[in-house]
């Protein structure tokens, strides 16, 4: 397995757990009275889940056991793979600080972390599906 796919499957197992952390926390809280309050974790345990934990996935598994591209790169540009990885990760991170200090203080100008958080994500998804389009062919 590459290493890069290596670091995709292992960081989409850590989200995965705290996506996993911030549900029962979600869930928990109100019935348990508990008094830690974070505002928005369902947002955040969404994120989590479907960004952290289920793209991450894919994407790993995709870069690794999707057709070659050729001899020379058989997993298309490596800098445009990693480039993904880290605008994915960035964005996701941002998302999860920004959600819960948008929540807490609405109008407080923390609403730029949500818009750069999104940018980023599409700038990931845009970079996996150039540098993985051309692997996608009949054999």
């Amino acid at each position: 397995m590459p290493v890069l796919a290596r670091w995709f499957v292992k960081s989409a197992l850590v989200y995965f757990v705290l996506a996993l952390v911030a549900g029962v926390l979600s869930a928990a809280g109100p019935v348990l009275d508990l008094p830690l309050r974070i505002p928005a974790l369902g947002p955040v345990y969404f994120h989590l889940l479907m960004v952290g934990w289920v793209t991450q996935l894919i994407i790993g598994m995709a870069y690794w056991m999707f057709p070659k591209y050729s001899k020379e790169r058989p997993r298309g540009s490596d800098a445009l793979a990693w480039a993904t990885y880290i605008l994915l990760n960035a964005g996701l991170i941002l998302r999860v600080i920004g959600e819960p200090l948008t929540a807490a203080s609405p109008g407080s100008g923390w609403g730029w972390l949500l818009a750069a958080s999104a940018t980023l994500q599409l700038l990931a998804g845009w970079a996996f599906i150039a540098n993985t389009w051309r692997r996608v062919r009949e054999r």
